[in-house]
């Protein structure tokens, strides 16, 4: 591959947006695919794709080869993002794919008339397998075995997601929304492990399908693919050395000792926290109990004072009617 043309490619977060909102408003539960424009620049051979837009698109389902994009349209979005910030150029297209189709390498020769060498990224909006949800191609010219006539033909790119800080604020922002913050960090933890794990196992089949399909003759040896290969069996450690075997029994056991003694001060924390709990509700059922008495002899005694004064009050009235009744008599 020549300096010039593009050597791998970066895709921001904020494009990935755009191409899951176009396609939500424009295909979601459909089989049609959604196109629209990269924007970005190039330098060194690292295509870096920071903004994008959607074109309006059409393709017919019977026949892929008829299909229609609205170029009128890109060149005036195209105008209107110019004088917003010249410093992004077309670069490329994306398409929803979710794989390569018969009429690509028309609608990359139609955007090779605003950039000469157009990248096209396939954005997976719905992924199935874990992994990175872009893939990158460029078209290239290569010769037939057969005929010895040249032709145009996707080539792979390495592509990576990549963030400014701004973005990467903006992405944890949104990721707040979408994580269950009720969730432990450690359940988090142990989470990306296995996702991790499964990633690996699909790139291993990966790799042997693709070893068997060479050793069928079903596909030509890549002499540079097969010394990747060897590169990453070659930085495998050796699990069967004693001194490595030991060393892996002894550092799970010192994550096991703490997982441990952390359970148990857990449980001694919970079970002194229960007993402060309880001398605490029984005091205050005393207080309650203390407080409930003494109401009662106070209302007791209001009583008792209430009865003593009716009394004395009928006492006096007794003996006001006999001191009246003897003076009538006299």
């Amino acid at each position: 591959m020549t300096p010039n043309l593009p050597q791998s490619v970066v895709v921001h977060p904020l494009v990935l947006l755009s191409a899951v909102d176009h396609y939500n408003r424009v295909a979601k539960d459909t089989n049609k695919r959604v196109v629209g424009i990269l924007l970005g620049s190039s330098s060194k051979g690292v295509v870096d794709v920071t903004n994008s837009y959607a074109v309006p698109f059409e393709e017919d389902e019977s026949n892929p080869n008829i299909w229609f994009v609205d170029h009128n349209f890109h060149e005036n979005m195209w105008s209107m993002f110019k004088k917003v910030n010249a410093r992004e150029n077309v670069i490329g297209w994306y398409s929803t794919g979710p794989k390569i189709r018969p009429a690509d390498l028309e609608i990359n020769e139609l955007v090779r008339r605003y950039t000469p060498n157009p990248v096209l990224v396939i954005i997976d909006v719905q992924p199935k397998d874990i992994g990175i949800p872009t893939q990158a191609y460029m078209a290239v010219e290569e010769l037939s075995a057969d005929t010895g006539s040249s032709a145009l033909q996707f080539q792979h790119l390495p592509s990576t997601i990549g963030a400014l800080e701004a973005e990467e604020v903006g992405v944890e922002h949104l990721l707040r929304d979408v994580k269950d913050t009720s969730v432990s960090t450690l359940t988090n933890q142990i989470g990306d492990k296995v996702s991790s794990l499964k990633s690996l196992i699909n790139h291993l089949q990966e790799m042997s399908v693709y070893l068997d399909r060479v050793v069928k003759g079903e596909l030509p040896v890549n002499h540079t693919i097969i010394a990747h290969l060897q590169d990453i069996f070659n930085l495998l450690p050796n699990l069967s050395v004693d001194h490595l075997v030991r060393s892996f029994a002894v550092k799970t056991n010192d994550a096991l000792l703490v997982v441990y003694l952390s359970s148990l001060v857990r449980a001694v924390i919970a079970l002194h926290s229960l007993i402060i709990n309880k001398r605490q509700n029984r005091e205050a059922e005393r207080k309650e109990e203390s407080g409930n008495t003494d109401e009662k002899e106070k209302e007791k005694e209001n009583k008792d004072k209430e009865t003593t004064a009716d009394s004395d009050k009928d006492k006096a009235k007794a003996a006001d009617t006999k001191g009246k009744g003897k003076e009538t008599k006299k």
